[in-house]
């Protein structure tokens, strides 16, 4: 399924940002050290919609508020069932690879890092997510979004087979 069917427009949603990694980098220039910040953000509603953005500049507040902003700019929404994700699923972005799992009631969001804040911007409580590979965080968001965007809730998997939703269930 293609990500542009999943574009969410920002009108009227209440979006809530976390900060899943700053990175200071040095430019040395004949006049010393020039320190810039990178920002990586994730914003979501907590209720199946979530974006991610990177913001670079000279201060750390203006870095994070740029990568909102370009979080803000591609928003997707994800299918959830009951507090967790429909089916397993994995991905994987550069060295990232992620392993995601549907988790029963109780169970809670046991993901490390930089997945964690994306699963809880989207809204999932009960999950269990393994990171392989890469641990960096940019490509570990990436991945992460990737898996999401190809989750299938039953609605999808009927239309596109062409069935009813209990024959989906029920074979």
């Amino acid at each position: 399924m293609s990500g542009d069917i999943r574009k969410v427009k920002t009108s009227d949603l209440e979006l809530k940002d976390r900060l899943v990694a700053i990175n200071r980098v040095t430019k040395v220039t004949k006049g010393g050290r020039t320190f810039s910040f990178s920002a990586i953000v994730v914003v979501g509603n907590e209720d199946g919609i979530v974006g991610w953005g990177l913001g670079k500049a000279s201060e750390v507040t203006t870095a994070i508020s740029k990568g909102v902003d370009a979080a803000k700019k591609n928003l997707v929404k994800v299918p959830i069932h009951k507090g967790t994700i429909p089916h397993e699923q994995e991905a994987k972005f550069g060295g990232a690879r992620v392993f995601l799992k549907p988790a029963t009631s109780g169970t809670g969001v046991k993901a490390g890092g930089a997945m964690r804040s994306v699963l809880e911007s989207v809204g999932i409580h009960n999950i269990l997510a393994k990171s392989k590979g890469s641990s960096n965080p940019h490509n570990l968001v990436k991945a992460t979004m990737a898996a999401l965007l190809e989750l299938r809730d039953a609605h999808a998997v009927a239309d596109q087979r062409g069935v009813t939703l209990d024959k989906v269930f029920n074979g």
